[in-house]
């Protein structure tokens, strides 16, 4: 028994799950079937004496051995059909091994069926300095590990709620190593077949549960992959392949800016025609349900957005040897791109054909919604660029050049002939790039948007590179209906919104009159109404104001959204957590590229308190306006790696004055009026006026320091900090940020409710852990009521979470100690009802 037992931990065979068995072999084959299993002598000998009953007789009657083992094996899988139809068993995606292991799992950690299990490994679990052979089950809220070795038995449940921290370590002994760590203790395991798909899969699961704990969302199967192959590997089960299609459809919106609910089909690898420098670039394309991407192999040689709702033609052209299986696809502005070496072509076409049927009956396609970035002949192109924002705000940009143009010849300004240079350039790009949606991205896009874009373009590039004109494209009507549904409807967030209005930009003539306040006031105002899980968070209304000078109110509205929620994830929620999260990475960046600097800001405790308005708004806050829109510029264009290049670049410009500072104050000083004198000195604006606080009028002016000149370095110095680097190191940090956060919600709990009651402050937040813990395991298992009905973010902490009587009566029967007897269930039931004061049948932590 122990052997077998040893074996089955270490070998994974089936022998746990089906300890009886009977088998059917004809007599002259080899080859044994299960016809029938069960746990127990009674189920096996209940299968037999039915076996015996209605197969042996008819045996019988049959000529050749072929005949019986076709009706033997043909009537078994009838009756397990018939089975499984009676009592609503739905084919599984999961393969059988992986079924076993399923049951393995709930048997051997007591797991209710709803925990679904994701994947098993084979691995070692560290216990002192013994290793424990056996396998860790990586499920949907738990980590747990099962060892039996000669008689001992090892188990081991971690949720991951609880956990702190996730590392993938190699010391001398162990070259692979996973170190888990909770708040209490810290967990090894090693000799992974497969570690880096493990650690992956661990980092998910783990950040499903941060999100959770952000958000209160449980975790959402996704019901529309396609069943597996009969091919599938082994151990898989159809949840791992799902997380496995979402990692990748993250990265792929991540990489091409799509909207957030956009799904990856697949990628393959070709090759793209590159008419600018005439050459078969090698690549891969990526297709996705409204989107065909295309990204070069060599980092940012090019790359290509097509959305599927600007395609007006794709064919298969003829096959060549210099050009094998070719396919061409046409656009509504007139550009073709043309692909080859494709190995699903046949199938891509289909994709798209079936696509452009589904889609030529919707309205958006006859409204022609390209049209609005392509400028028609008879318009000329003074009129089409410099139209007024709808609801009357002049862009600065208008107002500037109706100042040109009354100016006579005699006025030459060398800025605003700097400015057409620009404009020049950037029409020739387009017209050998493209111009729109569909446009070839290229190094060249690149380096002219750090040159600065002209302020008559900014608004509609802006729109291009965050991807918000593919949002505003698909949900014509969308922005004025929330306005509509918006107004007059009051709440915190309107609040918050009324009294932040005058701060915005309150230098700026623009938001110096009623018109300007109200167009941002209804931005705000919709974008509050459309995620109430962010409503509104300070420093928005900075961000909007810029927006709104250089785009129309619904386009401003949609690149808030692209801000929010793709650009810069979870940095407006209540808790700023996105935010402190990229200080983490910042401070860990800072302590990699400046290290002699690093000991010296944290004994001053500086670099997170000066650096989360940089982040909260994209240096807005603390730089000149005409200075901080460039860096908006490439933000737009590359996304959060160019924030931390700069607060790099920002840091390393100081050291010498930062090494010298005694306090934080002095340090933010410093930094302050270094970032109040960054200049642009192209910028054909109006000067506007901004003063630092920190500035006083007798210190003498700080020597200017070129925007242009600022961004450049921050490239050449930091450029190769990656974007999937970031994404790695805001693992680690969120995991730490969302747990610190945590505690403090805890404590403060505690410290409210610590002079009601007769329990310790330990005790208190021993149960607080496990009241929460309980809310958030059944809003995946599902209780009765609904999951977020027992949660309201508004509400405070102490009343945040609920439970339901089902949760209560576990708890009781854990926690009480008159809870036994036949009587508990109704003592439970009493109870509930005594402590439910308002009679919502949910009960929270000050109640309990």
């Amino acid at each position: 028994g122990l052997l077998v037992g040893t074996l089955d931990v270490v070998l994974d065979s089936s022998a746990r799950v089906a300890p009886y068995r009977i088998l059917y072999q004809a007599p002259d084959s080899l080859v044994y079937w299960t016809i029938a299993c069960g746990c127990s002598r009674k189920e096996i000998t209940e299968h037999w004496e039915w076996l015996e009953q209605n197969l042996l007789q008819t045996l019988s009657i049959f000529e050749n051995e072929n005949d019986i083992n076709t009706f033997v094996r043909g009537k078994i899988q009838g009756i397990i059909a018939e089975y499984n139809k009676i009592n609503g068993i739905k084919e599984d995606d999961d393969t059988e091994k992986f079924k076993e292991a399923i049951v393995k799992f709930h048997k051997l950690f007591g797991m209710p069926e709803e925990e679904k299990l994701v994947n098993y490994y084979s691995c070692s679990y560290w216990k002192g300095k013994v290793p424990r052979q056996g396998w860790v089950y990586l499920s949907i809220n738990h980590l747990c590990f099962y060892s039996f070795l000669m008689g001992r038995e090892a188990k081991l449940v971690i949720r991951w709620v609880d956990i702190t921290q996730l590392e993938k370590n190699a010391t001398l002994l162990f070259p692979d190593m996973i170190k888990v760590s909770t708040r209490s203790s810290e967990h090894f395991f090693s000799v992974f077949l497969n570690i880096s798909e493990t650690f992956k899969l661990m980092e998910q699961l783990a950040n499903i549960a941060m999100r959770q704990l952000l958000d209160n969302e449980g975790f959402e199967q996704d019901r529309s992959l396609p069943k597996l192959k009969k091919k599938s590997p082994k151990k898989v089960s159809a949840l791992k392949r799902d997380l496995d299609a979402r990692a990748k459809s993250e990265r792929y919106r991540a990489l091409f800016r799509l909207p957030k609910d956009e799904k990856l089909d697949g990628h393959t690898d070709c090759t793209l025609w590159t008419p600018f420098n005439k050459m078969h670039i090698l690549g891969q394309m990526f297709v996705s349900t409204n989107y065909i991407c295309f990204t070069s192999k060599e980092e940012n040689l090019c790359s290509l957005i097509i959305p599927l709702r600007e395609v007006t033609i794709v064919e298969k052209a003829d096959s060549s040897s210099v050009l094998p299986s070719p396919l061409s696809i046409s656009t509504k502005n007139r550009m073709t791109f043309l692909f080859a070496n494709l190995k699903d072509r046949d199938f891509l076409v289909q994709r798209i054909s079936d696509f452009l049927q589904q889609t030529t009956s919707k309205i958006y396609l006859d409204k022609n919604i390209s049209g609005s970035y392509i400028s028609s002949d008879d318009e000329s192109e003074g009129e089409r660029q410099f139209n007024l924002n709808d609801n009357g705000i002049p862009t600065a940009t208008q107002a500037l050049m109706t100042m040109y143009r009354r100016r006579s010849p005699e006025e030459f300004n060398p800025k605003l002939a700097k400015e057409f240079l620009k404009e020049q350039a950037w029409k020739i790009h387009f017209a050998e790039y493209g111009q729109g949606v569909c446009m070839y991205r290229t190094e060249k896009t690149r380096d002219l948007v750090l040159k600065g874009i002209p302020e008559s373009m900014r608004g509609e590039l802006w729109l291009l590179f965050s991807g918000a004109i593919n949002e505003m494209a698909t949900h014509p009507g969308y922005y004025e209906d929330l306005v509509e549904k918006s107004m007059g409807k009051y709440n915190l967030a309107t609040e918050e919104i009324e009294r932040d209005l005058h701060r915005s930009l309150p230098e700026h003539p623009a938001f110096q009159n009623e018109m300007g306040i109200a167009a941002l006031r209804r931005v705000l105002t919709a974008y509050a109404f459309r995620n109430p899980n962010i409503g509104y968070c300070q420093a928005m209304n900075i961000v909007t104001s810029v927006l709104l000078l250089y785009a129309k109110e619904e386009e401003a509205f949609w690149l808030l959204v692209a801000l929010c929620e793709r650009m810069l994830p979870d940095y407006y929620n209540t808790r700023v957590v996105g935010a402190l999260v990229d200080q983490g990475v910042f401070e860990e960046l800072a302590r990699d590229y400046i290290p002699q600097l690093y000991d010296c800001m944290q004994d001053l405790g500086v670099i997170s308190t000066i650096s989360l308005s940089w982040f909260l708004t994209l240096f807005l806050s603390v730089m000149p306006f005409e200075s901080a829109v460039v860096v908006v510029d490439c933000f737009f264009c590359e996304g959060i790696k160019v924030i931390f290049q700069l607060a790099l670049a920002v840091l390393e410009a100081n050291v010498d004055k930062l090494l010298n500072c005694k306090d934080d104050g002095e340090a933010m000083t410093v930094l302050g009026r270094y970032l109040d004198s960054v200049t642009n000195k192209d910028s054909t604006l109006p000067p506007i006026p901004h003063l630092h606080s920190l500035l006083s009028d007798d210190v003498e002016p700080y020597p200017e320091v070129d925007i242009f000149r600022l961004i450049r370095s921050s490239y050449e110095k930091f450029g190769s900090i990656r974007a999937d680097l970031i994404e790695q190191m805001r693992f680690k940090q969120r995991l730490k940020v969302i747990q610190t956060l945590e505690d403090t919600t805890k404590r403060n709990v505690v410290r409210t409710i610590v002079t009601e009651t007769s329990f310790t402050i330990d005790e208190l937040e021993e149960l607080y852990a496990l009241f929460k813990a309980e809310h958030l395991t059944s809003c995946y298992w599902g209780g009765n009521s609904n999951a977020t009905e027992r949660h309201d973010p508004s509400l405070p902490y102490l009343e945040q979470y609920r439970i339901d009587f089902e949760q209560f009566k576990g708890m009781f029967a854990l926690l009480f100690p008159w809870a036994c007897g036949t009587h508990s269930d109704i003592l439970a039931a009493r109870l509930f009802r005594l402590l439910d004061e308002n009679g919502d049948l949910l009960i929270n932590f000050r109640e309990f």
